[in-house]
């Protein structure tokens, strides 16, 4: 039988670390525990927020599979920063510096004691490209899963998400809501676990691992609290040990060609302008150099097909009833979008898992055909100037007209929370 426990027999194994091994029987390890491989399980899971409530509860779902497995599973937990709470304050600043304090944190706990692979359950904005970027730097076998989406939520029969809050309250200073509705909206706009449910951050960094090859198929699109999320954590056990038997690991995986599967993904779904800045620390992890003008190149041949909030119509639930990010790659394959040939976490080429994946449902307006995209290009636009001489992004959806004019407060290309911007009429200067 193949050796799996490369790392975790420095200290299970070596006579002359009794201190080690007195600790791991005194948690609860047997004498066959010792000669297994261990696998270090990390969390974002904590209470302050509807991404990461439920992420501790989806860890021991992934041990049990782990332990099903022949495994040891270790749970550890990491941080998290809620953008959707810290968002328009200057609890803001620290959201950024929390990706790398992920990052950091899994690199430090994995490599101190030694794991032998990482799973990491992970939520909210920050959390997944922190982990793929300690996957990365590790490179041990690893699977990212996602904590998945939030339900809609319902205030007198009309959808809400997230951003429904935002909406609500430039109701209430422009006199045009109720004092009950908005309280209604504010109340009932986030039904319980998951991340917000539109193309923000999170949804699009997940959609873009799953692409990438970091995740299950169907990882980014299944619901937080729905049995398929259960599910998909308990066969990640058996996953991440064909990895390990395999040798398959993070570097296998993310290269120049799957990224540029992963940029598709945020391009087609119209996805936040957050995903460059994370794809480039991501492809840093593994020595590959991400620029731009990657995403510039790729944006220009790549038109945005999903009508997702925040610019569009749907959310990633609804997205997964029509057949998910699966059936969405799937349709970019035939059309020639994505590379087909690149490994995954399934220890399996991109074009393999798509072989048996159904298509999306037909006569869904969810996601559009490439003949009538919402937008024929991409919407992501690299601006260079005396403001930006190294480069900026902005999402160009269509619909800005040519000119913007302040003064402006802008919160968060996020959840695209504008005060005092209006379009002009003047033309851009060509």
């Amino acid at each position: 039988m193949k050796t799996l426990n490369h790392y975790s027999k420095t200290i299970t194994q070596d006579q002359t670390q009794p201190a080690a091994q007195a600790m791991l029987y005194g948690i609860g390890l047997t004498e066959a525990d010792m000669e297994k491989a261990q696998v270090g399980i990390v969390s974002t899971g904590y209470e302050g927020n509807t991404c990461n409530m439920h992420l501790n509860a989806l860890a021991k779902e992934v041990k049990a599979g782990v332990q099903s497995e022949n495994l040891v599973g270790l749970i550890f937990n990491t941080i998290g920063v809620s953008d959707g709470i810290s968002n328009g304050t200057d609890g803001m600043r620290f959201s950024l510096v929390s990706r790398d304090v992920i990052a950091d944190s899994i690199e430090t706990v994995v490599n101190a004691q030694w794991y032998d692979a990482v799973l990491a359950v992970v939520g909210c904005d920050k959390n997944m490209p922190g982990s793929v970027m300690a996957m990365g730097r590790l490179n041990r076998p690893a699977i990212m899963i996602y904590g998945g989406t939030i339900h809609s939520g319902k205030w007198k029969g009309e959808s809400l998400n997230i951003v429904s809050a935002f909406e609500a309250l430039g109701k209430k200073i422009n006199n045009t809501i109720s004092p009950e509705d908005y309280k209604g909206i504010i109340q009932n706009a986030c039904p319980g676990a998951g991340a917000c449910g539109g193309m923000y951050t999170a949804n699009t960094m997940a959609s873009a691992i799953e692409a990438l090859g970091m995740s299950l198929p169907y990882s980014s699109s299944n619901p937080a609290l729905s049995s398929q999320k259960k599910e998909e954590c308990f066969q990640a056990g058996k996953a991440l040990r064909l990895l390990m038997e395999k040798g398959i690991k993070p570097k296998d995986i993310m290269t120049k060609k799957s990224f540029e599967n992963a940029m598709t993904m945020v391009v087609v779904l119209g996805g936040s302008t957050n995903a460059v800045m994370h794809l480039i620390a991501m492809a840093h992890s593994v020595d590959i150099e991400l620029t731009l003008e990657d995403f510039q190149r790729i944006s220009d041949k790549t038109p945005v097909l999903a009508d997702l909030k925040p610019s569009g119509k749907y959310l990633m639930e609804d997205l997964h009833e029509v057949g998910g990010i699966p059936s969405v790659m799937k349709y970019l394959l035939k059309h020639d979008f994505l590379h087909g040939d690149c490994l995954t976490v399934t220890g399996k080429t991109v074009a393999e898992n798509l072989a048996l994946v159904p298509d999306l449902k037909p006569d869904q307006e969810v996601f559009l055909k490439v003949k009538a995209p919402v937008k024929p290009n991409g919407h992501l636009q690299v601006l260079f100037g005396n403001l930006a001489p190294q480069g900026s992004v902005a999402k160009i959806s269509g619909n800005e007209g040519d000119y913007f004019e302040g003064p402006a407060r802008v919160y968060d290309d996020e959840y695209a929370v504008i005060e005092g911007i209006k379009n002009s009429e003047v033309q851009r200067e060509k």
